[in-house]
């Protein structure tokens, strides 16, 4: 259940109701959310102090769930939850939304050039990794905050949203002066401290589904974000790990499919993880949209051949341009724009 209090309900009545609950062995999470005060009760009670509840003079309404992702269900909001950018850019309407770039920031001059490419393409939002995850620890790591200067300048010469990956808690403030956008990569989707404290943010938080994860458990996950307060959640869908050894991991679009029907929230895909292979990449796109996606996130590179990481997956620019028109024509299809 949730129980929406009044709009300018006073402290000292918002306190007494509070007592109220605790009186009656009702816990609760209070959340924030614009003007109107959220409490989201944990556990059960009976009818009678159910209806109490309901009557109670500070109490606007209560809204019954089945789910146990509350906030991110359609239960909790029907209407499709629409995130807007500073550039204009607007993610869970009817335009296909294209978020490109390389997987890691190399020099100034690589993502300054890459970033021409992709606006030209008919991109909204580049994406680099300034800060990257690997599986080697001798791996390239990503240039950390001096790449965060160089994407932040090149996003806002071409008039371009720019996202890139959180891995700490401790870089939340550094990383918040720069992106218009949290990514929360596969291997922290259960990081459930790093999801608590970007739910106090008031940042979109685009969170990728973990590659072991099941449905629920994503949506689990976002409601840790949802529950801070932040109620610009994306889910992105990346590939989870089968027996199939051809491919990097296997792309789920059911999960696309589900999600529609399950959430409010705005669903992206990204198969060039999904598929690790970049000749795969544009036939995938086009599946995903076709699903039922809101956008597409894709490594491309102006050279794949030199990309310091991911090369087998990422895609030329040139490339990027075909899946860019291809893909447009399919959204039209489905009555996409």
């Amino acid at each position: 259940m949730i129980i929406f209090l009044k709009q300018d309900l006073s402290l000292d009545k918002e306190k007494l109701f509070r007592q109220f609950l605790v009186d009656r062995r009702v816990e609760v999470i209070p959340i924030k959310r614009k003007e109107q005060l959220l409490l989201v009760v944990v556990g059960r009670f009976g009818e009678l102090v159910r209806r109490e509840v309901e009557s109670h003079p500070s109490v606007a309404k209560i809204l019954e769930t089945d789910r146990p992702y509350k906030l991110a269900s359609k239960s909790f909001k029907q209407q499709a939850t629409k995130i807007h950018l500073d550039n204009g850019t607007v993610i869970g309407n009817k335009h296909i939304i294209f978020m490109a770039g390389p997987c890691a920031i190399e020099t100034k001059e690589q993502i300054r050039g890459i970033a021409s490419e992709v606006k030209s393409a008919g991109c909204q939002i580049l994406r680099g990794g300034a800060f990257k995850p690997r599986t080697g620890p001798y791996d390239f790591q990503g240039l950390g905050k001096i790449a965060l200067h160089f994407l932040k300048e090149a996003a806002t010469e071409f008039e371009m949203a720019m996202i890139t990956e959180i891995m700490d808690v401790r870089d939340i403030e550094l990383i918040e002066k720069y992106t218009d956008i949290f990514q929360v990569g596969t291997r922290n989707m259960q990081n459930y401290p790093l999801l608590k404290e970007l739910g106090k943010t008031r940042k979109p938080v685009l969170l990728k589904r973990g590659m072991w994860a099941t449905y629920k458990e994503l949506l689990l996950a976002a409601e840790y974000i949802l529950l801070g307060g932040n109620e610009q959640v994306i889910l992105c869908e990346r590939g989870i790990r089968t027996y199939v050894p051809e491919t990097r991991f296997t792309l789920d679009l059911n999960v696309v499919a589900y999600l529609k029907h399950e959430t409010h929230l705005p669903v992206i895909v990204d198969p060039s993880h999904g598929t690790g292979r970049s000749n795969l990449v544009r036939a995938m796109s086009k599946a995903a949209i076709a699903a039922g996606a809101d956008g597409l996130l894709i490594e491309t590179h102006l050279d794949p051949r030199k990309s310091i990481s991911d090369a087998d997956q990422a895609i030329s620019t040139v490339e990027l341009k075909k899946l860019v028109k291809e893909v447009k024509r399919v959204a039209m299809a489905v009555d996409r724009k």
